[in-house]
């Protein structure tokens, strides 16, 4: 039997953990972390608990890979802190959104919302007849 590479989960709760600094060692690049986004959910195949943390990073932090434990259902990416706010908006106002963890090609670990018309969003407020 072959392992699991790819797995796909909806994203159904987060939480936001800021941090003055905290210094962690991932596989040898000690990272510089100021804030961390847990995002969990249940999983479109097999309806079990996953998890992505989300780390952001000081402006001067190394970079790590991505970790992905696809056989354990969690992984991590690393992302500037810079953009900490505008991945939180997605998941204030997205729906559904989905981690997708890829232990294929762990440069692929993402979460993505789905395919829609542009110009939408959940609540349009234009007059009727518009």
């Amino acid at each position: 039997m072959s392992e699991i590479q790819v797995a796909v989960f909806e994203i159904k709760r987060y939480m936001v953990i800021w941090r003055q600094l905290e210094e962690r060692d991932f596989a040898g690049v000690l990272a510089r972390i100021r804030g961390l986004v847990r995002c969990s959910g249940i999983g479109t195949a097999d309806k079990e608990n996953y998890r992505l943390d989300v780390y952001f990073l000081a402006d001067d932090s190394p970079v790590p890979d991505p970790q992905v434990d696809v056989e354990n259902r969690m992984g991590a990416i690393f992302m500037s802190i810079s953009d900490i706010h505008a991945f939180v908006d997605i998941l204030r106002n997205e729906k559904p959104i989905f981690g997708h963890l890829r232990g294929d090609n762990p440069q692929w670990t993402s979460v993505t919302t789905t395919n829609e018309p542009v110009g939408t969003g959940d609540e349009d407020h234009r007059p009727t007849g518009e």
